[in-house]
């Protein structure tokens, strides 16, 4: 879905559809770098996506990723300029579950993985805000799910949006294609803090550290218990986080830390840090 009309082309042909960086603490930055199509999400931008998660998977030095957008706007969805003209019911559909694996990478990696949003975020964009860990959001930015407006029901980005905000939150931005801005977003739970724009930065460099701060292992343990347990029942779910609790408790780091608090000391971790 989408609604990201503006033409596609790159400002410079050699400019590469996504822009990523790693600092020296191990955060990799994923910058979609399409600015004249508002970062819509072509089938070329979601293979570089896709490449560049990939092997995040197993690399221990990556901490945190983070997905910002280049220009005025994070992502306007999927481009209509690249969909239009295909019509072919196989190519949409590889184009779709393209996108919806690529949101079961973000949910896989160990990683936390944090979206930057300033501008809007539409369709597909919304629904990558939704589907990251956290969202920090500029107080300008606006959220739409507004692929109703064009006759064409935004039910992939429904995925994740209802696991974030209340059923009828939901259905009221699917059903109506409205935009909410920043402060209702966080307020209904699609992001998790807001700030002037020019203070973004400053809010990302404050909760990477927090993150930072804490043991890789514990991270990724709990994030993968997390997006298991809650789509099971709940006797299940206590089941599997009693046995996550089990395994991170025995950690090396676990076990360091426990014994920092005892000896009222801070703890050395012996993941990356």
């Amino acid at each position: 879905m989408s609604l990201a009309t503006s033409p596609s082309a790159q400002g410079a042909a050699s400019a590469p559809l996504l822009l990523v960086e790693r600092d020296a603490r191990g955060v990799v930055t994923l910058t979609l770098n399409r600015p004249q199509a508002y970062n819509a999400l072509s089938r070329e931008l979601l293979l570089a996506l896709r490449d560049a998660v990939a092997p995040l998977r197993d690399d221990a030095q990556a901490r945190v990723v983070v997905l910002r957008g280049a220009g005025k706007a994070f992502c306007a969805g999927h481009d209509l300029r690249e969909m239009y003209p295909q019509a072919g019911t196989d190519a949409i559909a590889e184009l779709f579950e393209l996108c919806g694996r690529f949101m079961l990478d973000l949910v896989a990696l160990p990683q936390p993985v944090i979206a930057c949003v300033h501008g809007m975020a539409t369709a597909a964009g919304c629904q990558l805000v939704a589907q990251c860990d956290l969202a920090l959001a500029a107080s300008d930015a606006r959220f739409a799910t507004s692929g109703v407006n064009l006759g064409l029901f935004c039910s992939t980005p429904s995925v994740p949006l209802g696991r974030n905000v209340s059923r009828k939150r939901a259905m009221e931005m699917l059903l109506t294609g409205e935009f909410i801005d920043a402060a209702t977003a966080c307020d209904w739970g699609l992001v998790n803090r807001v700030v002037a724009g020019a203070a973004l930065d400053d809010e990302l460099e404050a909760l990477l550290t927090q993150i930072l701060a804490k043991p890789a292992s514990a991270i990724a343990m709990g994030k993968a218990q997390f997006y298991r347990q809650i789509e099971m029942g709940l006797g299940g779910a206590y089941q599997l986080a009693a046995q996550t609790m089990v395994c991170n408790f025995h950690d090396g780091d676990t076990l360091e830390g426990v014994q920092a608090f005892l000896e009222k000391r801070a703890p050395t971790w012996k993941t990356p840090q």
